[in-house]
């Protein structure tokens, strides 16, 4: 299967998430400090409908800087409801423009990572596929996040699937919450252990 078609099957699993979510959990806070479930999936529909002016107007709104873009993309989808970010999700289950990105791992890595942002804290666990988990992780290493930075000096190793990076001091872990790790988030501190998860941790979050 191509990253592209991966990326495809990562949103009808988003999809089918949110179809059934109740309103009161739209508003549960996610991982991402600051956001709901609802920002969040407002954050990932928000970059489909650009073409590359509009993709340009909004990097230059947010001083080209990551962090400032996205909240620009933010503030312009989060007034949306869920069942018109339902359907906008639905309407670009293939990813378009920036997120189809890197033949589509973009996408993939960003919607399985915020996808996890949403299942974790309303204890929806899910069994991620292998071949998903590998070029999301190797792009939250190389790609966008830089996560290669934050895992810098220890040696990721994953418990249920043949994976691992770096060199240093070893952390264990899935290999869904060393993605969590790389991009940046604490909640799965817990679910690391090895002589190099003190050193990481203190990157999280």
């Amino acid at each position: 299967m191509s990253v592209m078609a991966q990326a495809r099957a990562e949103r009808e699993d988003l999809l089918e998430l949110l179809e059934r979510l109740s309103p009161e959990q739209w508003r549960t806070p996610s991982l991402c400090e600051g956001w709901t479930v609802h920002d969040v999936v407002a954050h990932v529909v928000s970059y489909d409908e650009l073409g590359p002016r509009e993709l340009a107007a909004r990097f230059a709104r947010g001083f080209f800087l990551i962090d400032r873009t996205n909240a620009v993309g933010l503030r312009e989808y989060a007034g949306r409801p869920p069942a018109e970010l339902v359907e906008l999700l639905r309407s670009h289950l293939t990813p378009t423009g920036l997120t189809a990105g890197l033949g589509g791992a973009i996408a993939l890595t960003d919607g399985l990572i915020h996808q996890q942002d949403i299942r974790r804290p309303l204890g929806e666990p899910r069994a991620i596929p292998e071949d998903r988990l590998r070029p999301a992780l190797r792009t939250a290493l190389f790609g966008v996040l830089r996560g290669v930075v934050r895992v810098r000096d220890v040696r990721l190793v994953a418990t249920d699937v043949d994976w691992a990076f770096g060199r240093g001091p070893e952390v264990h872990g899935t290999g869904e919450a060393l993605l969590m790790a790389v991009a940046g988030r604490k909640a799965v501190a817990d679910e690391l252990t090895g002589p190099g998860r003190g050193r990481l941790v203190q990157r999280l979050g």
